[in-house]
């Protein structure tokens, strides 16, 4: 029994690295019976002749064949096969092999049937060049004895030892004489598969996977058999969903599942009478121990009971699979229900629900600064514009912002690259942040009164033609303010952008990032034309509408300056742009007497933004970096862990750079039992501020964190070590924050794109992190 079980385990040790190269596309190899095609004939009655015709590439080893009799009273004697050829085998040393062909002859005794037809079993082992080694294969043959030789058919008439068609592996334990509770299961018994009819439209695929046995992700293939199914059926849409990790030692990084998994098949149905269906589903997978099986094939008859109605593939989609040891079905993101959408919606609803998402996203940092300068825009072309001329100069803007939109996110789609990320570098801010200032002295008159005549020409010209005293220049300014102004991600459009990788459909994708950024210029039409309207007559009132769009371009260049300026100083600008313009609201002035109501209300809101102007300077001495609540953190209100109950708390963060940092980073938390968030960050990254502000502030958002590690990538710099960083994960930019449970495998179905206020948050981390 020992001597059997250590032989046992020997073998397996010996040819695990072997069965591991298994995991290779079941087009590329062909079955044993293809690749060692067996003959048996009689050569006189005392004599048979077996004969292995081996295919191109693929080779039998020697000292591998047994041939046995099956027939009661009839023995075989030894089989003289001839010299093969020495073969250095990484693992079983100096070994001879045979190619091409081999052939042996193999005596006969015994009490031979009236008949003369005996039954012999051939055993055979063999490799392909490729790297991959068959389990011992083993077939019956038929042979009739004969004075004269005659060949027998290869097709074989009783089933072979091996229980699948290739791969079978219990014959191999057979063969070492192992007990059974140290074989290596069945593929059937490893894999339990079941296919269920959940309604007339609906299947349920589900793989009962063993203790120490995983299937791969991408190895599962599910169609119909055309010839046994009704034509008037298909299959709809579906997705494999997300695997755990897995690190194969010859294939890298792969995506597995353990102990189950459960599909979602939807059926297009274009009659709606009860019918039958011939459904096959293709699998592959490995025990713990090494050793792999090949490519397993079920086919199965199920029985689809009639319908109300006809359904359409746009209709016949599904999204969500049960991937998880819960049974229940898996939650699914924002983004990916989005994507979803894409693929299996009719392309109308898709346009509208994207047109309305796109409104949504009007008052978030993607599109609220770009108000302003479209106003400035219109404003500046003077009093004598008229509503027509400036909705068509607003029409312009927006159609160049939008088409920009679409094409740099058809290219990010494609190519995973987003190209606003590389508009975030600081000197191409600074240049947009001078041209912002310009255009706002100009509304000012200061080119007149403190700028040299020999500058005032060019200056004014610039600032006439950035103005959009054209609409070329006016959808230029579009083109540059969807590339620098607003490079959010929000999940929209991550959605669109899953959608174009996954199908290469940059006509439908691009289309939903059109409709997207329709709905984000829509408000900017409105706005825009009302401003062309609502333009008060020449004289003093225009002056002041001036003033105050040029005070509002100057805040979008502070803005833009933010992203990559210390606080301390954005924190100076903020304040002198409320300090100065409230000099000139006279927030410092006697009023005369009999003033009117309206320069009483100037004089109140001058005086209120003195006072905010003055609280922030007093910030910046303090250390302060927050110009709308520049007094908190002051008086001793300090910054704490996760677990801080103050008011000021914050989730503290720890940076992380390369992908090895945050490899080690989970493996670290994993072993102290903890789970981890990774936040990825740019200080161009407006929404990543408001997440620091106002979601990892919140007493839920820490509570929730509280048995987690919180990592944070600061991809400002954008380069070779951030990039590779993002697309290991197929990010695009930030905000995003990923999830890892404590085994370490990203919950790809709870990540979180764009910006996410902290109720939402909270529950969002709740829901990565409960088994």
């Amino acid at each position: 029994m020992k001597i059997k079980l250590f032989t046992l385990l020997t073998s397996l040790l010996l040819l695990t690295p072997l069965y591991t190269y298994a995991v290779i596309d079941e087009d590329e190899l062909l079955p044993p019976e293809q690749a060692f095609a067996l003959t048996v004939t009689a050569v006189d009655e005392q004599t048979i002749k077996a004969e292995w015709n081996i295919a191109d590439n693929y080779y039998l080893y020697r000292s591998k064949f047994r041939i046995v009799s099956k027939s009661p009273g009839v023995t075989l004697g030894e089989a003289r096969f001839p010299k093969g050829k020495i073969k250095q085998d990484e693992f079983f040393g100096e070994i001879e092999v045979y190619r091409g062909q081999v052939a042996a002859e193999i005596p006969v005794s015994g009490t031979i049937p009236e008949d003369g037809i005996i039954t012999v079993t051939a055993t055979s082992q063999g490799c392909a060049d490729m790297g991959v080694c068959y389990p011992p294969f083993s077939e019956d043959r038929e042979v009739k004895l004969s004075a004269i030789p005659a060949p027998i058919s290869s097709t074989p008439t009783i089933s072979s030892k091996v229980k699948s068609s290739i791969g079978g592996l219990s014959s191999f334990i057979d063969s070492f004489g192992g007990d059974d509770e140290d074989e290596i299961l069945d593929p059937d018994d490893a894999f339990r598969f079941t296919a269920t009819v959940v309604d007339g439209q609906t299947l349920k695929l589900r793989w009962d996977i063993e203790p120490k046995y995983y299937l791969y992700r991408n190895k599962f293939k599910i169609s119909l058999d055309d010839a046994d199914s009704d034509p008037a059926t298909s299959l709809g849409n579906y997705q494999i969903p997300p695997g755990e990790e897995k690190v194969d030692e010859f294939f890298g990084k792969l995506e597995v599942f353990h102990n189950e998994m459960e599909l979602l098949v939807p059926l297009v149905r274009t009659t709606t009478e009860a019918t039958t269906i011939n459904l096959k589903a293709t699998y592959q997978g490995c025990a713990e121990a090494g050793v792999c099986y090949p490519p397993i094939k079920k086919s199965l008859s199920l029985s689809l009971p009639a319908i109300d109605t006809i359904t359409t593939a746009d209709s016949a989609t599904t999204t969500a699979a049960v991937a998880t040891g819960s049974g229940t079905e898996e939650f699914v993101s924002e983004q990916d229900s989005l994507a979803a959408s894409l693929a299996g919606g009719s392309t109308l609803a898709t346009i509208a629900l994207f047109f309305g998402m796109g409104l949504l996203l009007t008052f978030t940092p993607c599109v609220f600064p770009m108000i302003p300068i479209l106003s400035s825009i219109i404003v500046g072309h003077g009093e004598t514009i008229s509503t027509r001329r400036a909705f068509s100069l607003s029409l312009a803007y927006v159609l160049a912002m939008a088409l920009t939109y679409t094409v740099v996110g058809v290219v990010a789609g494609l190519s995973g690259a987003n190209l606003q990320v590389f508009f975030q570098d600081p000197i191409i801010l600074s240049v947009f942040a001078v041209i912002f200032a310009l255009l706002s002295l100009s509304m000012f008159g200061f080119y007149e009164l403190q700028l040299p005549s020999s500058w005032q020409g060019k200056l004014s010209q610039l600032s006439h033609n950035q103005k959009g005293g054209t609409l070329t220049g006016t959808a230029i300014m579009g083109f540059f303010s969807a590339l620098i102004v607003g490079p959010c991600v929000t999940a929209p459009l991550i959605g669109a952008l899953i959608y174009i990788s996954q199908t290469g459909d940059a006509v439908l994708g691009g289309l939903a990032l059109f409709a997207l950024s329709m709905g984000m210029g829509t408000p900017l039409l409105i706005v825009g034309t009302s401003a062309g309207k609502l333009m008060p007559k020449a004289g003093s009132w225009m002056d002041s509408v001036k003033a105050v769009f040029g005070v509002m371009l100057l805040a979008v260049a502070i803005w833009m300056l933010e992203r990559f300026l210390p606080s301390a100083i954005t924190m100076v600008m903020w304040a002198m742009l409320l300090i100065i313009p409230a000099i000139y609201l006279h927030a410092v002035d006697s009023l005369p007497a009999g003033s009117s109501g309206w320069l009483k209300l100037w004089k109140g809101f001058g005086v209120v933004m003195l006072i905010q102007g003055i609280l922030i300077l007093i910030a910046v001495a303090s250390g302060g970096n927050d110009p709308l609540q520049p007094l908190k953190g002051i008086g001793g209100g300090t910054i704490t862990g996760s677990t801080a109950s103050s008011q000021n708390s914050h989730i503290t963060f720890q940076p992380i750079k390369s992908i090895t940092d945050l490899e080690q980073a989970v493996a670290r938390a994993n072993a102290v039992g903890k789970t981890v968030m990774l936040d990825f960050y740019a200080d161009w990254c407006v929404s990543c501020k408001e997440f620091e502000k106002y979601t990892f502030t919140d007493p839920a958002v820490i509570a929730a964190l509280r048995n987690s590690v919180t990592l944070q990538a600061d991809v400002t710099a954008n380069d070779e070590i951030d990039q590779a960083l993002l697309q290991k994960f197929k990010i695009l930019g930030p905000p995003a924050i990923l999830f890892f449970g404590l085994d370490g495998i990203e919950r790809k179905n709870f990540r979180v794109v764009g910006y996410m206020g902290a109720v939402e948050f909270a529950g969002q981390v709740n829901g990565a992190f409960t088994p």
